[in-house]
């Protein structure tokens, strides 16, 4: 599946960028400004703590907005990722498939000359920025509709008010992590229990009625389509699935099999 993506990535690449010519090599400078935001490049120390931050590895597909030199992209691919970057300076895109080449990952790592608004995201597993404020927030709406578990790290900025699953501090610099959460709002139901929940990102509260008794749902949390809250003396977890849920409820020391279905 990784060959069959990293193939389709290539051929896009080389569709609208043609082939690698042996011009003198293009010299960004930092500051230059670009279609949304000057250019500035990712130190490669905080390079490597956001792409640890995301668990970057061999069956990833790495999606860089704003790709710049491709040095994100480059390291993804260093690491056996499939990994693309778009980006709008036709330069850029060059240089990046030059730097690409040098360092030997050139049949992992692509390079699309296009605006970061129009990128096909649906294969990512995990997507990387260094965007201003209000891009992270403009995305935002696409990234939330990614598959559950999508991981998104960026650089230095943050989503607003959908706080970040982590952070890492390096340099001085600061690296957020968000995975994408299934969506749980609504009504589930099993047996005579009905659980009621609204959501907010990765948190979410609620209720839970069983035999005519209401209990409040405490401690709400998705980490991608794994579930978990307590409700009473109950502690559940389990895993979305769409419109299901499977999992195990623990109270008084013993575990039992859960799962309901989204109404």
């Amino acid at each position: 599946m990784r060959k069959v993506i990293g193939a389709a990535l290539m051929a896009l690449a080389l569709n609208v960028l043609g082939p690698v010519s042996g011009a003198q090599q293009y010299e960004p400078s930092v500051g230059q400004e670009g279609k949304d935001v000057i250019w500035v490049p990712t130190p490669e120390e905080l390079v490597s703590a956001m792409l640890d931050l995301a668990r970057v590895g061999a069956g990833d597909c790495v999606i860089d907005l704003g790709s710049g030199d491709g040095r994100i992209v480059i390291a993804a691919a260093k690491r056996g990722a499939q990994a693309v970057g778009y980006e709008f300076n036709p330069d850029m895109v060059k240089l990046s498939r030059q730097n690409a080449e040098k360092a030997g990952v050139a049949d992992r790592a692509a390079f699309v000359n296009a605006d970061l608004f129009t990128a096909d995201l649906g294969k990512a597993t995990v997507v990387t920025l260094y965007l201003l404020p209000q891009l992270n927030l403009k995305l935002r709406p696409a990234l939330l509709e990614l598959k559950p578990g999508t991981r998104i790290v960026s650089h230095a900025f943050s989503m607003g008010d959908w706080a970040e699953d982590k952070k890492v501090e390096k340099e001085g610099r600061t690296a957020y992590l968000w995975i994408v959460p299934a969506k749980v709002e609504g009504t589930w139901a099993w047996g005579d229990a009905e659980l009621r929940l609204t959501q907010s990102f990765q948190t979410f509260k609620g209720s839970l009625r069983t035999g005519g008794h209401s209990v409040t749902v405490n401690d709400g949390r998705l980490e991608g389509s794994r579930i978990r809250f307590s409700a009473g003396a109950q502690e559940y977890e389990g895993r979305v699935n769409g419109r299901s849920i499977e999992g195990t409820v623990r109270e008084g020391g013993r575990d039992q099999k859960w799962s309901a279905a989204l109404r």
